[in-house]
């Protein structure tokens, strides 16, 4: 047992050495731990910022001119004023997100309380844009309605007041970075692991592993515990440096914690990527596998969107699958400040996950190990 360890350990400083001389693969490293998450944080926003919106004002009075002033910065650009006319070609041209279009008569139609209606534009081929903007129309413009009309029959009967968890502010830069170093951590994990045994094939130094007294599970564990060691001291200097230190996102939940989950996580995505280099003859063909992989694990395991809006048979699928749940963990620990008492589902279940992935892994390499040898 002394010397199986004794090997695992040696063979992982090998990996080290390797990564150590491999520019590229070093560069990719700081690159998806720094500025790649510094960038989708900065800059990939879901929320709305900056939007185009016009007005067509037919009414011309003070209660028209109310509204177009209250869509202000940083949310909204100033209003254009355009003619009706100019609707439909200004939204096929792509100039204006929103259009809003306010009726002759309107203030007069208001205070006489005769129906009236104020109509809205909106380009939803940009989604999230189209729905968060057009809620927040909405209720600009029933601010202005309600404090210009002082009058107690024009006030709502009931008072919605909406209480933000998590993030009061409802900013987005926080969540994006996490999300994209949460990810980030699953893309290196399977390169890194993948690459360096094809790397080895390549090479033909897994043929001198071979004929010395080493068995596969210690090669295997080897790249395990090494190249897992260098993603999670990648991802803690990216939390604590990029987004805390530059991006300067207040993490209110346990770093030690959400560690500790990416540690069994690692074990997981590590073996997959040793599974689909066993299936892969060269590093191009790796590269394919390793990017359908990971473009299911990144759209369905709800870093990006709600795991509940999503076919129910498709979400007992992805329950299988271990990103889901690192998702899920690193949401909780991070925003939430969640405990080992909230998460330990997901902490069992992503460990289960990594065996049946391991062991997988383990026989197809295997297999592969005794083709090389005959």
């Amino acid at each position: 047992m002394k010397r199986c360890f004794a090997n695992i350990f040696q063979l992982g400083i090998k990996e080290l050495f390797s990564l150590r001389y491999d520019p590229v693969m070093l560069f990719l490293i700081v690159y998806m731990f720094s500025f790649s998450v510094f960038e989708e944080a900065e800059n990939a926003t879901t929320g709305v910022v900056n939007a185009a919106v016009a007005i067509v004002d037919e009414d011309h009075s003070q209660l028209s001119r109310r509204i177009s002033d209250a869509l202000l910065p940083p949310y909204f650009q100033a209003p254009a004023l355009i003619e009706v006319d100019e609707i439909d070609a200004s939204m096929e041209a792509t100039q204006y997100a929103f259009v809003i279009d306010i009726p002759p008569r309107f203030q007069a139609d208001v205070q006489a309380g005769r129906p009236t209606v104020i109509q809205l534009n909106v380009d939803a081929t940009a989604m999230g844009l189209a729905g968060a903007g057009a809620g927040y129309i909405q209720r600009i413009i029933s601010q202005e309605l309600n404090v210009f009309l002082k009058d107690e029959r024009n006030k709502q009967a009931v008072n919605i007041v909406t209480r933000a968890k998590f993030n009061p502010n409802l900013e987005s830069k926080g969540f994006q970075g996490a999300m994209a170093l949460t990810n980030n951590i699953t893309m290196m994990a399977i390169l890194l692991t993948g690459a360096a045994l094809i790397r080895e094939r390549e090479h033909g130094t897994i043929e001198h592993l071979l004929v010395m007294p080493l068995r596969p599970i210690e090669i295997m564990l080897a790249k395990v515990w090494a190249n897992g060691l260098v993603v999670v001291l990648a991802a803690s200097l990216s939390l604590y440096g990029a987004i805390q230190g530059v991006l300067g996102v207040v993490i209110i939940g346990s770093i030690p914690l959400y560690l500790l989950v990416t540690v069994i996580y690692l074990f997981s995505v590590t073996s997959l990527g040793i599974y689909l280099a066993t299936l892969a003859r060269s590093m191009p063909q790796f590269g394919l596998l390793a990017m359908i992989v990971f473009v299911i694990m990144l759209l369905l395991s709800g870093a990006h969107t709600p795991l509940d809006s999503m076919p129910v048979g498709l979400q007992f699928i992805m329950q299988f699958v271990p990103s889901t749940h690192f998702v899920k963990m690193a949401q909780a620990v991070l925003f939430r400040d969640a405990g080992v008492d909230v998460i330990w589902p997901n902490m069992l279940a992503t460990a289960f996950i990594g065996a049946v992935f391991f062991f997988a892994a383990l026989l197809r390499f295997r297999k592969t190990v005794t083709l090389m040898q005959t």
